[in-house]
């Protein structure tokens, strides 16, 4: 076990028992909304995932120990705390570990630590990848690399929106991870139901996805899997009035030369603002629909394993 690892005893419990537990990212806590909405979603969220049968594990570094199943006093302390807590992605782990700092963990970092602890599923929001104009800045969130090494199915209503879809899409495929659409033939567009890039593969089930985690990682193939799960219809924006809102935070993010790990934060708060906040209703709509699939998947794939 490694030695910075600290597992919450009802997941331990639940992980040699060998019974369903769903991996949770922190980023979403202290970066993704207000206080106290944030920790109220949060904690929906995992009462979501045990409502299906299933344990949720939200993830998080917290003081120099990397948390597997944080518990409600932590959830609200990322929360209360909010953006004062850094984003930690696989890079910063050694760093915040090392200084005993806390970190509110990306897709990539909360990837890495819940396969650490043999989680095999795990909810997020939207996933990172290539950024528009990335041809010039070469920015390319780490998400992508760590799908393409870790042994992990990540739960998501497609990449983030702000982001160039289809660049994504050719770096996930030149990486070797499939994107299965759920229900769906075209990647997900985040706030919307769909955009114009078809998935690798379409399924039906939770059960037809389980197997095929089973099956990949039985033939020793590398690396994770990546579901992508509709945001449920009532709940999507129109694409075009989404598009134009994106298109002017990120004119605005270019004007004000705003780079690196801070374009994300300012384009959804920015686009939150431009929306009058139909993007976060949006947002967290998706996030308990992806908690709900994810609990499917991992009860199915611990029927199997």
């Amino acid at each position: 076990m490694n030695k910075y690892l600290e597992i919450n005893p009802e997941v331990q419990a639940a992980l040699k028992e060998n019974k369903p537990v769903v991996a949770l990212e922190s980023t979403i806590i202290s970066h993704g909304m207000p206080y106290p909405q944030n920790v109220e979603t949060a904690l929906k969220v995992e009462n979501i995932i045990r409502n299906e049968g299933a344990v949720p594990a939200t993830i998080a570094i917290i003081k120099g120990r990397l948390k597997v199943g944080c518990t409600p006093e932590e959830v609200d302390y990322l929360g209360k705390e909010g953006a004062k807590i850094p984003k930690a992605s696989r890079r910063d782990i050694s760093y915040l570990v090392s200084k005993n700092l806390s970190g509110a963990t990306t897709v990539a970092a909360t990837a890495l630590i819940a396969a650490m602890a043999g989680i095999p599923v795990f909810a997020t929001g939207g996933i990172g990848g290539v950024h528009r104009g990335a041809e010039e800045t070469f920015d390319i969130s780490s998400d992508l690399e760590e799908l393409a090494k870790t042994k992990i199915a990540v739960v998501c209503a497609g990449a983030k929106a702000i982001l160039d879809l289809g660049k994504t899409m050719e770096v996930l495929e030149t990486k070797g991870v499939e994107v299965i659409g759920y229900k769906t033939s075209f990647l997900p567009a985040f706030y919307s139901t769909s955009s114009d890039f078809p998935v690798n593969h379409r399924l039906e089930t939770p059960e037809e996805i389980a197997s095929l985690m089973k099956t990949k990682w039985e033939l020793g193939l590398d690396g994770g899997v990546l579901v992508t799960n509709p945001i449920p219809e009532e709940h999507s924006i129109d694409r075009k009035i989404i598009d134009q809102a994106i298109e002017q935070a990120h004119e605005e993010m270019v004007s004000l030369e705003i780079t690196g790990n801070k374009t994300t934060p300012f384009l959804l708060a920015k686009i939150k603002e431009i929306t009058k906040g139909k993007s976060l209703n949006a947002n967290i709509a998706l996030v308990y629909n992806n908690a709900l699939l994810a609990a499917k998947i991992a009860k199915a794939f611990a029927e199997i394993i």
